[in-house]
């Protein structure tokens, strides 16, 4: 963060220290555990009394056990003043100044520490193992539509080895997600595929994107140029590739994030088109492909018109 900038903007959000906010809200952490890197906190968003609500802070990231969701600190200010991206922006700047929220740096830990707990990729290679294909059939994903796009990746943390599908980033990083992790390995950024196209398509995370293309298996994939934000947060990032085509389709996470970032982009340009209502009853494209089967019973006891 510019610490010269009189307000807050939507790229500022992200880089606002969790754990300092956390302070000056008057939530102290109750448990600091591996050297110091991870905080873990009663909730701030609910009454609790043993805590449940943990504090990446290497990454600057967030989780909350109780819920099942977390991410990076627009997804918790989106979270904890359940509000959407515009009022956030002005109750920050409200009642904060860009000196009290610092930005925060990684770099305040020693290197070993940080060495120590950062998630190293060992090998890329086609996918293979069969817990990663099964995991694919699970998320009903064609393990023919991943090959096209991802990679298996072995990888190490804190000296223990995992592997995982991977998916690569603009910067080299990859987003790596077995059944039972969800990964990111540095550096964090989108992934682009640019084949010149005078609409684009927006997804949040790769899942929903191989969704997409598991759903339109006879489309030309260069028909349209793709983002894939990996992480809502992000969004900001893909906005000057964006901002180059004609029509932008969104199919972003019908969540408190996603709703919000959808708000945000159509609240910004015409050319941004809302794809959510084709899964408006559930979290995701990809949560949406694996029980389509009961979209019809869902929408005819709620009382609304087939999806044609």
């Amino acid at each position: 963060m510019d610490m010269s900038d009189e307000y807050f903007s939507v790229k500022d959000l992200r880089k606002i220290d969790l754990n300092l906010f956390l302070e000056l809200q008057g939530h102290d952490p109750v448990a600091r555990k591996k050297n110091d890197t991870d905080w873990w906190y009663l909730s701030p968003f609910r009454e609790e009394h043993t805590a449940s609500f943990h504090v990446d802070r290497l990454n600057n990231e967030w989780y909350d056990f109780g819920l099942a969701a977390g991410g990076n600190p627009v997804d918790f200010f989106l979270r904890y003043y359940t509000s959407d991206i515009p009022e956030v922006l002005e109750i920050l700047n409200r009642n904060f100044s860009t000196h009290t929220l610092q930005t925060f740096r990684p770099d305040r830990f020693p290197a070993e520490v940080r060495e120590a707990h950062r998630l190293q990729v060992r090998t890329v290679q086609p996918l293979y193992a069969y817990p990663l294909k099964n995991y694919l059939h699970e998320r009903s994903i064609p393990v023919s539509v991943a090959d096209a796009y991802c990679k298996e990746i072995g990888y190490e943390v804190a000296g223990r080895s995992y592997y995982g599908i991977g998916f690569k980033n603009d910067a080299g990083g990859w987003e790596i997600r077995n059944k039972n992790f969800k990964q990111s390995s540095a550096p964090k950024d989108i992934s682009t595929f640019s084949y010149g196209a005078r609409s684009a398509h927006v997804f949040e995370g790769f899942m929903d994107f191989l969704s997409w293309r598991a759903l339109n298996p006879y489309v030309d994939p260069r028909s349209a140029d793709v983002v894939v934000l990996n992480g809502a947060g992000l969004f900001d990032r893909a906005l000057p590739f964006l901002n180059t085509h004609e029509q932008v389709h969104l199919w972003l996470d019908r969540d408190v994030t996603g709703l919000a970032y959808r708000d945000y982009a159509l609240s910004l340009d015409k050319r941004f088109v809302d794809e959510s209502g084709l899964y408006e009853r559930f979290k995701d494209l990809n949560d949406w492909l694996q029980r389509k089967g009961e979209t019809p019973q869902i929408r005819q006891r709620m009382g609304l018109a087939p999806v044609r």
